[in-house]
């Protein structure tokens, strides 16, 4: 195996250990020794988190596992995109998302997983964090591009604000221009359906495949 074989190898064996020192200092030998940034992050950390993502829906991986993948590559994406950005590139993007945890609602780790996972995947993640107001995701859409709104809840009392922000999204005429994802402990598919949202997910590594699936079908 040579030595581009052998970094992108690594880089797809750290991620799929959880192991960011090992990524951070991979993705520094990839950039040393000339192996485009994007390559190393589309044949490296990208099949990295596939597999941990395919583990996880097995039950081979539980959260923890997922979490310390997420971390390493988040850290060698980081790395990586900027000296993607430096050579006036950009690593094409999926689609913007608006991400946050719904109005009255405090719970920040399960949303931060999605994005995390989100943005590892190639979506441009809008992270509004907690507590947020459906006048804030109306301004992700307007303000910041975003093609995606994408909601979670942890608690059945403040699941039903879901419905209220997409109501605000039909009344101000920008439904049809985005996609609508859901999630959270409480939250299943048939109230996802019953409020009008596109997808739903179970967790982290779901609502990835899903909005994948939505964005590249244009469904």
């Amino acid at each position: 195996m040579g030595e581009r074989e052998d970094i992108l190898a690594g880089l797809e064996k750290g991620v799929i250990e959880g192991e960011p020192e090992k990524v951070v200092e991979l993705a520094q030998r990839a950039l040393a020794a000339g192996i485009d940034p994007l390559d190393a992050i589309n044949q490296g950390l990208i099949p990295g988190i596939t597999e941990v993502g395919r583990r996880f829906e097995c039950k081979d991986y539980f959260l923890p596992e997922l979490m310390m993948a997420a971390d390493a590559m988040k850290k060698g994406v980081t790395i990586l995109e900027k000296e993607i950005a430096a050579g006036g590139r950009k690593r094409e993007s999926l689609a913007t998302v608006a991400l946050g945890t719904v109005k009255g609602d405090i719970h920040d780790i399960g949303k931060s997983i999605v994005g995390t996972l989100l943005s590892a995947h190639g979506f441009d993640v809008i992270d509004l964090g907690v507590d947020v107001p459906a006048e804030r995701f109306l301004e992700g859409v307007t303000d910041r591009g975003a093609g995606v709104v994408a909601m979670s809840a942890l608690l059945p009392t403040t699941m039903p604000y879901m419905q209220r922000v997409i109501q605000e999204l039909e009344t101000r005429g920008l439904r049809d221009k985005v996609k609508v994802i859901v999630g959270g402990a409480p939250v299943t598919p048939e109230y996802a359906r019953q409020i009008g949202a596109d997808g739903y997910g179970d967790d982290a590594v779901a609502a990835v495949r899903v909005l994948r699936g939505l964005v590249t079908s244009g469904q």
